[in-house]
């Protein structure tokens, strides 16, 4: 069986500070808002997201993916984030792929992101960089560079280049 997919896929992240949150997505990262939507608590609780509603905002990639800010009429209490990413059952990340990671960790923390491994990118296989680092709320990003995209995607690399 296929999904049968139609459109490059959607990310959801529960968020408790909308505001701080589209600022970092937008004007960090560099997304770009699509659309703010409210879902009135009786919808929020017939599609099993939330008993007393939710604001759902949609910010997309420069390649077309979309990540959705979900922020639930009632925020939920942080958790405290675990000295590594696979210590948390059911751990979670978004990976951005980029042409130069070093220019991008650079740029986060001069917005004064912290990352977890550090103001460097680590390079975890031959040609594969990496780095993590968290968003306001603590959710993992990762970013990632490899030294042969065409390897690592030749599907994309062929449309690109063709």
């Amino acid at each position: 069986m296929s999904l049968n997919m139609i459109v490059p896929l959607e990310v959801g992240i529960a968020v408790r500070d909308l505001p701080r949150m589209r600022r970092f997505y937008e004007q960090v990262l560099g997304l770009t808002f699509v659309s703010e939507v409210a879902v009135p608590a009786d919808k929020a609780a017939q599609a099993a997201m939330h008993a007393a509603g939710y604001t759902a905002v949609r910010l997309q990639t420069p390649y077309g993916e979309r990540i959705k800010l979900l922020a639930p009429a009632q925020a939920p209490a942080p958790e405290v984030a675990p000295a590594y990413i696979l210590d948390k059952a059911n751990a979670t990340y978004l990976t951005f792929i980029v042409a130069d990671i070093q220019a991008v960790v650079d740029k986060l923390l001069a917005a004064e992101v912290e990352f977890l491994t550090g103001p460097q990118r680590v390079e975890v296989r031959p040609g594969t960089y990496l780095a993590f680092c968290r968003d306001p709320e603590g959710n993992v990003l990762e970013i990632v560079q490899y030294a042969d995209i065409a390897a690592y995607r030749p599907d994309l690399h062929q449309a690109r280049t063709a």
